[in-house]
């Protein structure tokens, strides 16, 4: 933004002392929107008061939280694809990243993928072909959840560390599937992000079937292993969890992301970083159906 006289003095009065007046400029400040970010930043990189620094990167934090609010409406409204959503995450962290590098390396994926399949292949054969190609071929490596490292939660830095978690990997793996059109799914199984393989044939023809029985088998995404429909019976027995029918069904893109949301807000759940944790909270709420 092109630096008036108006711009400069509320530039030159963010280090003021008062409150009462810091607040009024900072308000005013943030009325010109993301445009006035380059005049912030510029402000940042010639100070060496490390106050003034931290109120520049609080108004510019502000200034991009205020339009990625906006941006999860509006994906909400749309009824957005799952990468699109996956990607608003990442710009949490990341405001100023290119999301098309993120878009490049799917598309990479998916073709060599594509290219291995054909219309004769059994579903255990889709996905072993799946796997091989994400986890053997690109690498991808799997870890633990931890909320040590919100890297791991977001899509953009799985890609490009090629390390991500259940969650991370595992929305990588559904966007694949949906491109590929191959019918896997997020479910709401108990402390999981687990996938499954639907059989759409079989709930058109039985449509009052429990959930489960709509399922061929499961996918963990942290590695590609494929699970039974016994190996989850056994998973609920050591929970002691009755495994009714909601655990089974599918969730949708909204639900996907609210659930990465609340995981991804669990790594700020500390006093320095205690307005991060709640802000992700408040872009899950967004999302609530």
């Amino acid at each position: 933004m092109k630096e008036n006289k108006e711009i400069k003095a509320l530039l030159h009065l963010i280090d003021d002392p008062d409150e009462d007046v810091y607040s009024t400029v900072s308000e005013k400040i943030f009325s010109f929107g993301k445009a006035i970010i380059p005049n912030l930043e510029t402000l940042w990189e010639n100070s060496h008061n490390e106050e003034l620094q931290e109120r520049i990167e609080q108004l510019i934090h502000r200034l991009h939280f205020r339009d990625l609010t906006t941006d999860f409406t509006e994906w909400k409204t749309n009824n957005g694809p799952l990468l699109d959503g996956a990607l608003l995450v990442a710009k949490y962290n990341y405001p100023d990243m290119l999301p098309e590098n993120a878009r490049q390396d799917i598309e990479k994926i998916r073709r060599n993928i594509w290219l291995e399949l054909n219309n004769y292949l059994t579903p255990l054969e889709q996905i072993n072909i799946i796997n091989s190609i994400f986890f053997n071929y690109y690498k991808q490596k799997g870890v633990e959840i931890s909320y040590d490292n919100p890297d791991y939660f977001l899509i953009n830095k799985a890609l490009e560390t090629k390390k991500g978690n259940a969650i991370s990997n595992g929305i990588i793996y559904l966007i694949l599937c949906h491109l590929l059109d191959i019918p896997v799914k997020a479910i709401n199984i108990p402390r999981q992000f687990i996938l499954a393989y639907f059989d759409w044939q079989f709930e058109a023809l039985n449509p009052a079937a429990h959930s489960s029985d709509k399922i061929k088998f499961y996918i963990d995404a942290l590695t590609g292993q494929m699970y039974s429909h016994k190996d989850i019976e056994n998973y609920f027995k050591r929970l002691s969890v009755p495994p009714v029918a909601s655990y089974f069904k599918p969730k949708n893109n909204l639900q996907v992301i609210k659930f990465l949301l609340e995981e991804f807000s669990k790594c700020f759940d500390n006093d320095n970083n205690q307005y991060k944790m709640n802000e992700l909270l408040s872009l899950a709420n967004i999302l609530s159906e």
